[in-house]
């Protein structure tokens, strides 16, 4: 059997950790871009290339963290707060929820919710600032542990693992096996999870989604047609709200009904026909012990910006921090792509295929290209700029061109010399003249 191994409320359990009178307490962790990163004065950036996940960024500042917590800025009853972190200069409160307690959850807090938002639906939400150090360190720290208890186990994000369990312990004993590993994860780690076991990881995974919080959920073969009838189809992983619509129109609305469809899920194409599989567990991938990264990116959302000059500044800013990215992971990405989100809801998108030697000059070039490709809007502000690499060499059978093949290998020399530098004394240790 597959087991999903899911940390609850991740972000509250490790604050809990480290200030224990958040225990049962409405508590949410909130979330705002981190825009320091454009200052001519930015340092001290620490890259993430280990873990991934939803509000995991790729850059974050330890050192920024660390002033964060305990701001102050409410004390009472409840304790200290952080929401001095997340005020403009103005003092109003910006940012959103990347997570929530159980305790906050009853008042209809949500994820992604605005923190203004929150506190009007409870004024007595406890917001604490992100700590990025200590998620990874309990992050890293589980997955040792597990190690120790399953002899395969696969990280699929920061709060996220898999386990096989075929050949090491009996189908009839894995209930009293995870429940058992769920306590003594809480005795080691002092965190939380909760723990699916299915035939396959995709209903493993969907099982564990049924045992939160702090439960465990088995479902064998049998019991898979009654466990999955009414379930609604958009709690699938794989199934985005595209694809949701399209099953709506069909009066697909539960897994249970979709898995009866398999006629109309084949006739839309190898994707949904898939999905069937999946959701019918006669589909499964391999538990591997290493995840291989598919693609990387930077993105930061600002408060309104039209200066032109001030954003292409921004965009060699970006570049540089994810060439740094690129070649710690020592690949060579061949295509790339450049978003911009505007005021009023209008984006652009821009992407191109390169198959050619990795250099931060020829990167920071592109990325530049690309942007003036993508600012279709030019008489808007912009709020959001993202870039994209992926489709790495090492992956895809895409040959690198000989055109400029010489003079490529000597900026990459080059570029490797800037590395050792930034690797040594921080990514912020050499800039581009044009960024200050």
């Amino acid at each position: 059997m597959k087991i999903h191994i899911d940390i609850d409320c991740f972000f509250v359990s490790a604050a809990r950790i480290k200030e224990p009178y958040l225990e049962g307490k409405a508590v949410a962790i909130g979330g705002r871009s981190d825009t320091k990163i454009f200052s001519p004065e930015a340092k001290n950036q620490t890259v993430n290339l280990e873990n991934s996940g939803s509000f995991v960024p790729t850059f974050y500042n330890p050192y920024e963290e660390k002033n964060k917590v305990n701001c102050g800025a409410r004390e009472g009853s409840l304790g200290y707060d952080d929401i001095d972190a997340f005020k403009d200069a103005n003092g109003n409160i910006r940012g959103i929820l990347t997570t929530s307690s159980y305790e906050a959850r009853k008042y209809g807090i949500k994820t992604t919710m605005s923190i203004r938002e929150a506190l009007t639906l409870c004024p007595d939400l406890i917001i604490k600032a992100p700590n990025m150090s200590l998620y990874q360190q309990l992050s890293h720290e589980l997955h040792e542990f597990l190690q120790t208890k399953i002899p395969l186990v696969e990280q699929a994000s920061i709060d996220e693992f898999y386990g096989d369990l075929s050949g090491w312990v009996e189908d009839s004993e894995v209930p009293s096996f995870i429940a058992a590993l769920k306590d003594e994860i809480k005795a080691v780690t002092k965190l939380p999870v909760s723990i699916g076991a299915a035939k396959t990881r995709y209903i493993a995974k969907l099982a564990t989604t049924y045992a939160k919080p702090y439960g465990c959920r088995v479902i064998y073969e049998n019991e898979l047609e009654r466990f999955i009838e009414n379930i609604p189809v958009g709690e699938f992983a794989g199934i985005g709200k595209s694809m949701k619509a399209k099953l709506k129109s069909v009066q697909i609305h539960t897994l249970g009904e979709l898995s009866r469809r398999r006629g109309t899920l084949e006739s839309w194409g190898p994707y949904a026909k898939e999905l069937h599989l999946r959701v019918s567990g006669k589909s499964d991938d391999e538990i591997t012990s290493k995840h291989i990264r598919k693609s990387i990116g930077i993105s930061r959302t600002f408060d309104p910006l039209y200066d032109r000059d001030e954003l292409r500044r921004r965009v060699h800013v970006l570049a540089r921090h994810l060439s740094f990215a690129i070649l710690k992971l020592k690949v060579i990405p061949t295509v790339f792509s450049l978003s911009l989100n505007y005021e009023m809801c209008q984006k652009s998108h821009k992407n191109i295929s390169l198959c050619e030697i990795f250099t931060e000059k020829k990167f920071d070039s592109l990325c530049l290209r690309l942007f003036s490709e993508a600012d279709v809007h030019k008489r808007l502000h912009l709020i959001r700029i993202s870039i994209n690499c992926s489709s790495f060499t090492r992956e895809s059978r895409k040959e690198l061109s000989l055109i400029g093949f010489e003079d490529d290998q000597k900026m990459h020399s080059l570029t490797n010399r800037s590395q050792d530098i930034r690797e040594k004394y921080g990514i912020d240790m050499l800039k581009w003249g044009s960024e200050l």
